[in-house]
């Protein structure tokens, strides 16, 4: 792994016995010595702490909030002018066919933007930036943060024991906060389903950092493995597995996403990349629907499982996107997309794995619900 990418946090990583993996062009820890099963089940009940250093961190900085965030429009399907001083966003880098080239998360820090983007897509991502808003805007990849999250019902008390007003914050709230006597810029979100921080520090300190948060009471280094199946819990999307550069927001069930003052009748309706494509996915519906999947008995049904009409013979009428145990759920989950005639709650249909039919039933998503501090 020796051509890999580390973070700042690779020689404490070690430290602590996870195992390494390749992941987005970096050396990860996938779990450490708890296992997978234990760190899931730790982050629920407690606190679980994550690198995610990996992922890109970029400042967008202009004359006025009103110039970054209207340039910012033009990229994103997503009200980003009305996003108050100290709150975050979750949004999409949409293409011209109106596919999702990425999600991400945006938030305003006085006059500047925040931008985290996913770790394989940064680099496409920081050049679709500059290519469209300099030098209007200057656009500053941020190579010297790390990012860390620590993520469970036991996260604000081991944040706010480092800085009281941690506890003030409310879900996607950002804010500057000073752990420790280290300065950092925090927001109250993450990917697990589970309230929580995700923490931006320099570089030189996030080793610091981390050793103080992890002596914390009922804080646990966690790794990939479980991030994994928290957020498929939580039925969150993987970029690159349930969502891609062919997937309309639409068709993502990520319609929540793209608020009203941007769809066709908004006040500031269209203006970004395939809107004429991702407006007709509104008005007309989608093809096909990400739905959450619940197979029979204990067997997982993993990505690529194909999904049929009839137990025998039938129609192919969609695929598995992610799939694995969930440890709080008790049961294997799944999400995928379906023809649309196939989305409704309850539908039965099966999964075709080496080479045998098994039941499968469109459920709710999430499989465990949101824990977020509103």
């Amino acid at each position: 792994m020796s051509d890999l990418n580390r973070t700042p946090l690779f020689d404490l990583h070690v430290e602590l016995g996870a195992k390494m993996v390749p992941f987005a062009g970096y050396e990860m820890p996938v779990q450490y010595p708890l296992g997978v099963m234990k760190e899931h089940q730790h982050t629920r009940e407690a606190a679980g702490l994550f690198d995610v250093s990996h992922m890109g961190q970029v400042i967008l900085s202009g004359q006025s909030w009103e110039a970054v965030a209207t340039a910012f429009e033009t990229l994103v399907p997503m009200d980003v002018l009305g996003l108050g001083d100290g709150r975050q966003r979750y949004g999409l880098f949409t293409n011209d066919a109106g596919g999702i080239e990425d999600d991400l998360m945006f938030a305003r820090r006085g006059d500047d933007l925040f931008v985290v983007v996913n770790a394989a897509c940064k680099t496409a991502d920081i050049a679709r930036m500059k290519a469209a808003l300099e030098p209007e805007i200057t656009v500053t990849a941020l190579t010297d943060r790390a990012l860390i999250a620590v993520q469970g019902p036991g996260a604000e008390a081991a944040v706010s024991a480092m800085d009281p007003a941690a506890a003030d914050m409310t879900f996607m709230d950002v804010r500057d906060l000073t752990l420790d006597g280290i300065a950092v810029w925090a927001s109250r979100s993450g990917y697990t389903g589970e309230d929580g921080y995700e923490i931006s520090v320099p570089d030189a300190q996030a080793e610091a950092l981390t050793r103080k948060l992890l002596a914390q009471d009922g804080v646990e280094a966690i790794g990939l493995g479980a991030r994994d199946s928290l957020r498929l819990e939580a039925g969150l999307c993987l970029y690159g597995h349930d969502i891609d550069a062919t997937t309309n927001p639409v068709e993502g069930a990520l319609n929540w996403a793209v608020q009203k003052i941007r769809r066709a009748g908004g006040d500031r309706a269209g203006g970004f990349p395939g809107a004429e494509a991702v407006m007709a996915a509104f008005e007309n519906g989608a093809a096909r629907k990400r739905v959450g999947l619940l197979p029979e008995g204990r067997a997982p049904m993993r990505e690529g499982v194909a999904i049929f009409d009839a137990d025998a013979g039938g129609t192919q009428v969609g695929t598995v996107t992610s799939g694995g145990f969930g440890p709080t759920f008790g049961g294997p989950v799944a999400m995928g997309y379906v023809a649309t005639e196939h989305s409704k709650t309850g539908t039965p249909l099966w999964g075709e794995v080496r080479g045998k039919r098994l039941p499968l039933t469109i459920a709710k998503l999430p499989f465990v619900a949101a824990n977020f501090k509103r």
